[in-house]
């Protein structure tokens, strides 16, 4: 937790559905409670999370494994820990059982009064008898999804993701913008320069920014393939067009908001925690790859030189900020 954390420039982390209702007291007690950073849970709709990835997905994230008085005793038991939750509207799950555990998500999260994060993007075994149109799943999905919930992936290249395969913005995704559904970058393995410049040219810009950091799903803790941070996503991102102040924003306060904590984190506000990270803006071109092969060449990377955490000053390590940073060397032995 630590390096995707205060080591890589993040002072908060909001982890997205590593852990269910059942299985957050571990994540807690092994993953939350040692880290230096601050690290916080946006539990699974399926009671177990995400054990090995996942990626079983007809296997733990069925609706027979979704509990809400479940996820309740979790908020109960953990109120610091448990932020929201964490459900699906992908080609897998919905060749299954349509957008009925999206939909039981989306009841839980109205009875606990907590925000809702919805992965987009294949990712579970799709029945192929069943598979749906890429093009018109979000339409499924969007509906569902209520003002200052977020939707992730928003750049993907999957053709069921936000875009998919249309060549222009669809309507849905810009009707679901202007209502107020959140939009996340999630940046992750599928994020696309031309996917984001179309949308960003239509004004559907990311209410924040996050990486999608995590480990090769089938060799926990494997990182090795690692290539992409959250400082990386601010880095392109920046490179892209939005300005200094905007991609600030959306990694400080706007997330701060989601979690209503803006009083006391995302903030330099006198009195507030002091959580803080200096960048260091290092000049000089860097080519940076995308999922589909184009690369950008930035003039500047956004580096974290100094991570102040609940006032104690970390010098990171940036050994996960393998996009924006020289290797680091080995140790002589």
């Amino acid at each position: 937790a630590d390096d995707a954390g205060v080591h890589s420039g993040a002072t908060t982390i909001i982890d997205q559905g590593s852990a269910g209702a059942w299985t957050v007291g571990g994540f807690k007690a092994y993953i939350a409670d040692p880290a230096v950073t601050d690290v916080r849970s946006f539990v699974s709709a399926n009671v177990g999370g995400a054990l090995m990835g996942g990626m079983e997905g007809t296997v733990l994230h069925n609706p027979t494994m979704m509990r809400i008085d479940a996820i309740e005793a979790a908020l109960r038991d953990y109120p610091g820990l448990v932020k929201g939750i964490k459900s699906h509207g992908e080609s897998g799950g919905f060749s299954h059982w349509g957008t009925e555990v999206l939909e039981m998500a989306v009841e839980a999260a109205n009875q606990l009064d907590l925000p809702l994060y919805v992965h987009t993007g294949e990712l579970f075994p799709v029945d192929e008898s069943n598979r749906p149109a890429p093009e018109v799943l979000m339409e499924y999905v969007l509906p569902l999804m209520r003002p200052g919930d977020t939707v992730a992936h928003i750049y993907s290249c999957m053709p069921d993701g936000i875009m998919g395969v249309h060549d222009d913005v669809p309507d849905i995704v810009l009707d679901a913008y202007k209502a107020g559904v959140h939009f996340d970058i999630g940046y992750g393995v599928n994020f696309s320069y031309r996917i984001a410049r179309k949308m960003m040219e239509k004004g559907v810009l990311p209410n924040t920014i996050g990486s999608d950091v995590h480990a090769d799903f089938n060799a926990y803790p494997d990182d090795s393939k690692l290539d992409y941070s959250l400082c990386g996503a601010m880095t392109r991102l920046h490179a892209l067009g939005l300005p200094l102040d905007d991609v600030i924003r959306r990694v400080t306060l706007n997330p701060a908001k989601i979690l209503r904590e803006e009083d006391e984190i995302g903030t330099l506000a006198e009195g507030t925690l002091a959580d803080i990270t200096i960048l260091d803006p290092v000049a000089g071109s860097w080519t940076m790859p995308d999922a589909e092969g184009e690369d950008l060449v930035v003039d500047t990377r956004l580096v974290p030189e100094l991570v102040v955490r609940a006032g104690e000053v970390i010098e990171p390590n940036r050994r996960l900020l393998r996009d924006i940073c020289e290797p680091i060397p080995l140790a002589a032995e």
